[in-house]
C-alpha cells in the first residue's frame, strides 16, 4: 500500500526535499532555478525564526566546493563579515561564489543593508579575482 504524503512525518518529508535538491560538493549547478532549490534546501533544516546568511562555493567551472552557513542573527538581521568571506574563499580556492540568506519575514526584496552588503562584498571580491555570481534572497 502507498503512504499518502499526509501521512508521512514531517522529518521525513523534510529529508526527502534535501536529498532531491541539495547538492553535493563536486556537482555543477547547471541554472539559477537549481542554484535556488539547493539553498532552500540547505535552509530548510534550519528554524525559520531567525535570519541565515550561507554561502555557496564554487570553483571556476562552477562546481560546488562547499556550502556553508556564515552566520545566524536575529528576527531581522544576520551580520556578516566580508574579511571573514574572503579569508575562507581563499583557503577553499574559491573561483566564484553565491551568496544567499532568508528573511524571517518572507519578505523577497532586499533591503538597503543587503544592497550595501552585496556590494562591499562584490568590490572586495573583485580585488581576488573571485566572482560574486548573485546574491539571493
Amino acid at each position: 500500500m502507498k503512504s499518502q504524503l499526509k501521512d508521512l512525518p514531517d522529518n521525513v518529508i523534510q529529508e526527502e526535499y534535501q536529498r532531491r535538491f541539495q547538492r553535493k560538493k563536486g556537482e555543477k549547478l547547471q541554472s539559477s532555478k537549481a542554484s535556488a532549490d539547493h539553498m532552500r534546501a540547505f535552509l530548510s533544516k534550519l528554524p525559520g525564526d531567525v535570519e541565515y546568511f550561507g554561502i555557496i562555493y564554487l570553483d571556476t567551472q562552477l562546481n560546488i566546493i562547499s556550502t556553508e552557513l556564515v552566520s545566524s542573527g536575529s528576527l531581522s538581521t544576520a551580520s556578516v563579515f566580508p574579511r571573514e568571506i574572503i579569508k575562507r574563499v581563499l583557503a577553499l580556492e574559491s573561483g566564484s561564489i553565491l551568496c544567499f540568506h532568508n528573511h524571517p519575514s518572507l519578505e523577497t526584496q532586499p533591503s538597503n543593508s543587503d544592497r550595501a552588503l552585496t556590494k562591499k562584498l562584490q568590490q572586495a571580491l573583485t580585488s581576488i579575482d573571485v566572482s560574486l555570481l548573485d546574491h539571493i534572497i
